[in-house]
């Protein structure tokens, strides 16, 4: 006979004065080793740090509810998901100063596996123009990637239902102000019991009575040990460009891995996407000998710009590649919205996204997946930009 495990256990409830320190929900069937595993950390800059650990039997990964639901690691058939950052362990918002550096304070919490940026704007630090409490036209200050990475959330439940052979966590983020943007993200990560893959499955509502903007892109980072000379990535590709001058001397082994190059600058590539008649899309990250790779699959309706990071540089300094799907590409946001990229909420609107990382341990797996991407791309003829492009970059 089977048994449905207890559901909805709630560990975050500011409203009603709910927060537990540590709890665990366990299987209730016999042979299944599954876990939903929540604790606080404590001391240095992680102190306060909340971390949700869904383990579903054969991927893991750890959940930040305190940094705006971000993922900060995974565990796949004994290997790590992520990437070695400078910045070691989980930084807590209280000790992130955004405006640091000139706008690029965000990278002193930045090590996550998958990190939202957003949501009212996201891309470098720039100028923009808003309205002020009395309607009249301000110059603001936008900072490295937006608020939502730094902002926990003040609702956390866990739920588990072994019938289905589902368990998730579910969070609730308010990028919120007087006079200004009143965005909420309600945030679930899901997986099936003893799978290779976790859904994210996001949910933005605008909360003010008027339009406010949108912007959300999930910075999507692969390190060591996947990371390596010789990897690749593949994506059906209908139209690339590079951000700058500095991506454009590379542009034609923009999806091969090189080593680690002390000194090394970042290089972004933009593109669009092919996809199949659902609109769903796949992009692969596979090591040197192609057995063990990471996907994302996502709607291009949904998130229609894709970025790739290629940050190669000494392993000290941070040796990642970032796989960015996005409602928009990194770019200023006066320059996003011009480009007719930035979307506007009206008054209780929501926009949806889903995102799906899937782990492979086998040459035969990613051969499967790497078909498909084919497939996708079909007979369409990639269309290159050599050079950064108007359309795409302001560089």
């Amino acid at each position: 006979m089977s048994i449905m495990v207890q559901e909805n256990v709630v560990l975050t409830n500011v409203d009603q004065g709910i927060w537990l320190d540590n709890y665990s929900l366990n299987p209730t069937q016999p042979g299944s080793n599954w876990s939903i595993n929540k604790r606080t950390l404590r001391g240095g800059l992680s102190d306060g740090i909340d971390v949700v650990t869904v383990d579903n039997g054969k991927l893991a990964v750890d959940l930040l509810p305190t940094r705006g639901m971000g993922i900060w690691r995974g565990q796949f058939a004994g290997k790590a998901l992520g990437w070695e950052s400078p910045v070691a362990r989980p930084v807590h918002p209280k000790f992130v100063n955004q405006n640091e550096r000139s706008g690029l304070g965000w990278l002193t919490g930045f090590n996550e596996l998958i990190c939202r940026c957003g949501l009212s704007s996201n891309g470098p630090p720039g100028k923009d123009t808003v309205l002020d409490n009395n309607g009249n036209p301000i110059e603001t200050d936008l900072t490295l990637h937006g608020k939502i990475a730094n902002i926990p959330a003040h609702h956390v439940e866990a739920s588990a239902n072994e019938n289905e052979g589902l368990i998730s966590v579910t969070g609730i983020v308010d990028e919120t102000m007087m006079f200004g943007p009143q965005l909420q993200l309600r945030s679930t990560l899901q997986t099936r019991l003893g799978s290779n893959s976790v859904t994210i499955i996001d949910e933005v509502s605008n909360l003010a009575g008027q339009p406010t903007e949108l912007e959300l892109l999930y910075h999507t980072n692969i390190g060591r040990p996947l990371l390596e000379a010789g990897g690749r990535m593949r994506a059906p590709v209908a139209e690339l460009a590079p951000r700058d001058e500095v991506a454009a001397k590379d542009i034609d082994t923009y999806k091969d891995i090189g080593p680690p190059i002390p000194g090394f600058t970042e290089q972004c590539y933009y593109m669009s996407l092919a996809a199949d008649s659902d609109d769903q899309t796949i992009v692969l990250l596979m090591n040197a000998g192609g057995d063990f790779g990471v996907s994302l699959q996502f709607s291009v309706a949904e998130l229609p710009c894709f970025s790739m990071w290629k940050n190669t540089q000494a392993s000290e300094d941070g040796y990642v590649v970032g796989l960015e799907p996005a409602t928009n590409f990194p770019n200023p946001k006066t320059f996003e919205r011009d480009r007719g990229r930035v979307i506007t909420l009206q008054p209780r609107q929501k926009y949806q996204t889903s995102l799906t990382l899937t782990a492979y341990e086998s040459a035969e797996e990613i051969n499967r997946v790497s078909m498909h991407i084919a497939n996708m791309q079909g007979d369409a003829t990639l269309g290159m930009y050599r050079l950064p492009h108007k359309r795409f970059s302001p560089q």
